[in-house]
């Protein structure tokens, strides 16, 4: 009560409260908004307040420490909405099939005009919130899936900032500043000519992706500076949302959930942008362009299974390096998370894999006897036992015939 401000130590006129055992494990506190003396308490900013003397109880005490108010964490769906999707016959709640949905499109996008125009693409409403300084500037966006309306039938919006933290339109404004130097305008460019075939670009962007992802995971173990690595972990999440949305493969999209929080700093700050992060967001865009010619997903699956065994095992190394990074920093929650969508991407599953047609290399041809016979298992062992690594800053991935040489 003293450290929130609610009931000052030596105060005779603080408000009153209790503390009520409610069960063996917690108690409940109870306070009145009233001072004896008729003013009110200043209770500004008091939920953090509150997580930091939880805390500091639980260290004095040696409690199961909780994770700290620091909005890592995205919010959480409310009861009401739990209960609204539910009887819609939902599979999850909307506020957090919108965060998935915004979080890809903000990774595909190098630009407002282009994220307005996926979201759009989407199947989403958006709507536009404009200053009233400034008339025809945006300051803001809130989107809305068209099925879940309330009670006059009307779409039920959520702000950015209600999504997540780093969800907000001058936060997403900051990232594709900071992007720039590093835009594949070049080689969309060469795709949208049509001198590649649809296969080679296909191979070309994953095989570049887990390329950079692979580089990364060393970077985030050999640099030490913390603005690198801050930058490094906002990016995975990039790669890791584009790819879960390119391939619709519901595990990818679990486990990009679950590292959400491993990838925010704290209270929403925007982490510096640097070369390394850049990189991996030009890659999560190149992906994100070979989508728009894409046509059957199955057709896909088969072939690219090799070439996505290898970034998937990339990207779960550069997780598992951000996990070991929270871990040093003494942030347990976001290293949990870390971990957790580290465990759930060696856990994905490929389904209805296919061996190559035509003369593969021997690296190729093991894995995918891998995927034929061996999963589920953790891919980092799966490529270990095949004899094959996943790729590294002075290795190059296997090319397929035909796969463009650079």
């Amino acid at each position: 009560m003293h450290q929130t401000g609610i009931a000052p130590r030596d105060d005779p006129e603080a408000c009153r409260w209790i503390a009520v055992r409610h069960a063996d494990d917690h108690i409940h506190v109870v306070a009145t908004l009233a001072r004896d003396d008729g003013r009110r308490p200043n209770i500004t900013r008091d939920y953090l307040k509150a997580r930091k003397a939880c805390q500091t109880v639980e260290r004095r005490y040696g409690l199961c420490p909780t994770a700290p108010a620091d909005r890592t964490a995205a919010p959480r769906p409310s009861r009401a909405e739990l209960e609204r999707a539910q009887r819609a016959g939902l599979q999850e709640p909307p506020r957090v099939a919108l965060r998935r949905h915004v979080a890809a499109a903000a990774a595909a996008s190098d630009s407002e005009e282009a994220f307005f125009a996926g979201l759009r693409e989407g199947g989403l409403a958006v709507r536009l919130r404009f200053s009233v300084r400034t008339p025809g500037e945006v300051t803001g966006y809130a989107v809305a899936m068209p099925e879940y309306t309330n009670s006059e039938g009307e779409p039920i919006f959520f702000s950015g900032g209600k999504l997540a933290a780093d969800l907000t339109l001058p936060k997403l404004r900051h990232k594709w500043t900071d992007s720039e130097v590093r835009r594949p305008v070049a080689r969309s460019r060469r795709w949208a000519t049509g001198s590649s075939t649809d296969h080679e670009v296909r191979v070309a962007a994953y095989q570049e992706a887990a390329r950079v992802a692979g580089t990364a995971a060393w970077q985030m173990r050999a640099f030490h500076d913390p603005g690198v690595r801050a930058d490094l972990a906002a990016a995975a999440a990039d790669v890791l949302h584009v790819t879960a949305d390119i391939t619709g493969n519901r595990e990818l999209a679990k486990a990009a959930d679950a590292y959400d929080r491993a990838a925010r700093e704290p209270f929403g700050r925007p982490p510096p942008g640097t070369p390394y992060g850049s990189a991996l967001r030009a890659a999560a865009r190149a992906l994100a362009i070979t989508n728009v010619c894409w046509g059957d997903r199955r057709e896909q699956k088969r072939d690219l299974t090799v070439d996505l065994l290898f970034l998937i095992a990339n990207i779960a190394d550069l997780i598992e390096s951000v996990a070991e990074h929270r871990l040093a920093q003494q942030r347990l929650a976001q290293a949990d998370a870390a971990r957790r969508a580290a465990g759930r991407l060696h856990g994905v599953r490929r389904t209805e894999p296919r061996q190559a047609t035509s003369a593969p290399l021997e690296g190729e041809r093991a894995m995918a006897r891998l995927v034929a016979e061996s999963f589920p298992v953790p891919l980092v062992d799966g490529l270990r036992s095949t004899g094959t690594r996943a790729a590294r800053p002075s290795e190059r991935p296997s090319h397929r015939k035909g796969a463009p040489r650079r």
